[in-house]
């Protein structure tokens, strides 16, 4: 289907517009994201997200490839760097639970569980740190904008905060085996 004309008047500010070309694409976006996280809730969230930046890069579309395939990229990039954020999740969860110390039958909620807990227990702007970065993926300088403050200020908040994660992951491990 050509939408030139949808996107022509998406891009001048029409909202009805917009929404025609959601529902035109939803599914093969939908469709994409599914395929590439294999689960119906992220495929929901990626496609949602897919929709809100490419409504906020509208004014960038210049016509040059179809929209049909502009909308792919982006949400191809989402899903790449959604899957990216994932595997550092996990990646840095298992570094700060030293999880060789898990017994593996608590199972991945708990430790998710655990994790929380500790990070409710740090200094506010050490978790704002380590949320902004390793949760939301900013890198230090964007997340120093974020917080106000210097990017050194924000390494030495995520350095600290680590540190501090370690420890109370241990005590709590401590206190539930007790």
């Amino acid at each position: 289907m050509d939408c030139s004309n949808l996107v022509v008047q998406s891009q001048q500010g029409d909202p009805e517009a917009y929404e025609a070309l959601i529902r035109e694409y939803q599914n093969m976006i939908h469709a994409l994201c599914y395929r590439m996280t294999g689960t119906r809730e992220d495929a929901d969230d990626l496609a949602q997200e897919t929709f809100i930046s490419a409504f906020e890069r509208l004014g960038t579309f210049r016509g040059e490839a179809q929209f049909s395939s502009w909308l792919y990229r982006i949400a191809v990039n989402r899903c790449l760097n959604w899957r990216k954020e994932k595997e550092r999740r996990e990646r840095l969860h298992r570094d700060w639970s030293n999880e060789e110390t898990w017994d593996t039958s608590s199972g991945q909620i708990r430790r998710a569980e655990l994790i929380q807990d500790a990070l409710l227990k740090l200094p506010e702007k050490q978790r704002a740190a380590v949320i902004l970065t390793t949760y939301e993926g900013l890198s230090h300088g964007e997340a120093a904008k974020a917080l106000g403050c210097s990017e050194t200020t924000v390494s030495w908040r995520v350095f600290a905060a680590r540190r501090k994660l370690k420890r109370l992951l241990k005590e709590l491990l401590q206190n539930e085996h007790k």
